[in-house]
C-alpha cells in the first residue's frame, strides 16, 4: 500500500541576490551542507535564490549568517515523498 510521507526542507531566504550570495560565501567557508537553490513562490522573498541547509547545520550557518551581519528569513516547506507501507 502506498503512503504520502512529508520531508520538512528549511530554506534560508533572503531580500538581495548580494545577501544570498554573501551567504554562499559563507557556507563555503564553514563548509556546511548547504546549497543554494531557487526561492520558492510560497516563500514571498525579494530574492529568486535560497540556501537549502542540511538540518545538523542550520543551528551553525544560523549562528555564522548573524556573526557576520547576513540578513535572513527561515522558511520551511513540505515535500511529499513517495513511500511504501
Amino acid at each position: 500500500m502506498d503512503v504520502g510521507l512529508t520531508r520538512m526542507t528549511t530554506l534560508l531566504t533572503f531580500d538581495t541576490t548580494h545577501h544570498a550570495l554573501w551567504a554562499e560565501q559563507i557556507v563555503a567557508e564553514h563548509r556546511l551542507g548547504a546549497q543554494v537553490v531557487p526561492s520558492p513562490a510560497e516563500a514571498n522573498a525579494k530574492c529568486d535564490l535560497a540556501i537549502e541547509c542540511l538540518d545538523e547545520d542550520l543551528s551553525e550557518l544560523r549562528r555564522a549568517l548573524e556573526a557576520a551581519g547576513v540578513p535572513f528569513r527561515i522558511f520551511v516547506r513540505n515535500r511529499g515523498v513517495a513511500g511504501e507501507a
